[in-house]
């Protein structure tokens, strides 16, 4: 049994978040092992499995080495371990800016409420739409981020029902994001202009510089 003070570790590595409000952002990212869903665009299945069990103190240890401030704690799905929650707590207690970035599957109610929390919400071109949970929804603030990864017209179409069906703007960001190699950015930057929608169009800024791969 795993240690109270202790998670499931694949990699920490310092990069900039290529990601959400804080884009560009000087980064260490916290990966943790394993993830429920089996998304058809994953780009982490090597986090899936393995691992090594890390301790609190020696993550903040590794973290501190770094010249940042900014924390996100990332997966696979970091919420499918219940020691994920103490981590973000000494995360913050120790001082930095943590955000968290959850597939929306797991409840997140019990996260600290000092997270910023970037919640991707499933679409049917994910092929885990079913697995939402989403008494996440009426949970969300002004200091949290809802995503949508889309891949294709269709999946733009749905994400547009939910924001406007459950007046998500208007609860926290909203965060379009064409999947990488997939669906076109310049036609999503079309649809999104075409009706007016009032949500922010992001793409993956580390795999446009770095590619699609681990440890960036």
């Amino acid at each position: 049994m795993a240690r109270p003070d202790s998670v499931r570790l694949t990699e920490i590595f310092f990069s900039l978040q290529g990601e959400s409000s804080r884009v560009g952002l000087p980064t260490v990212f916290i990966r943790l092992t394993g993830c429920p869903l089996r998304c058809g665009y994953c780009d982490s299945e090597y986090a899936f499995y393995g691992g090594e069990t890390w301790h609190f103190d020696r993550i903040l240890d590794e973290v501190a080495k770094h010249p940042t401030r900014t924390v996100c704690v990332t997966g696979g799905e970091p919420l499918a371990q219940r020691n994920c929650l103490p981590l973000l707590t000494a995360l913050c207690d120790a001082g930095y800016s943590v955000s968290l970035e959850t597939s929306g599957a797991m409840p997140i109610g019990e996260v600290d409420p000092r997270v910023s929390r970037i919640v991707d919400l499933k679409t049917p071109g994910s092929g885990e739409v079913d697995k939402n949970c989403w008494d996440n929804l009426p949970l969300l603030t002004a200091q949290d981020e809802l995503k949508f990864v889309l891949t294709s017209e269709a999946d733009y179409q749905w994400a547009r029902q939910q924001v406007e069906q459950h007046q998500l703007a208007g609860r926290c960001p909203v965060l379009f994001s064409p999947v990488w190699q997939g669906v076109s950015p310049t036609d999503l930057a079309g649809w999104i202009v075409r009706d007016g929608l009032p949500v922010r169009m992001q793409v993956q800024l580390h795999k446009i510089l770095w590619g699609e791969k681990p440890g960036v």
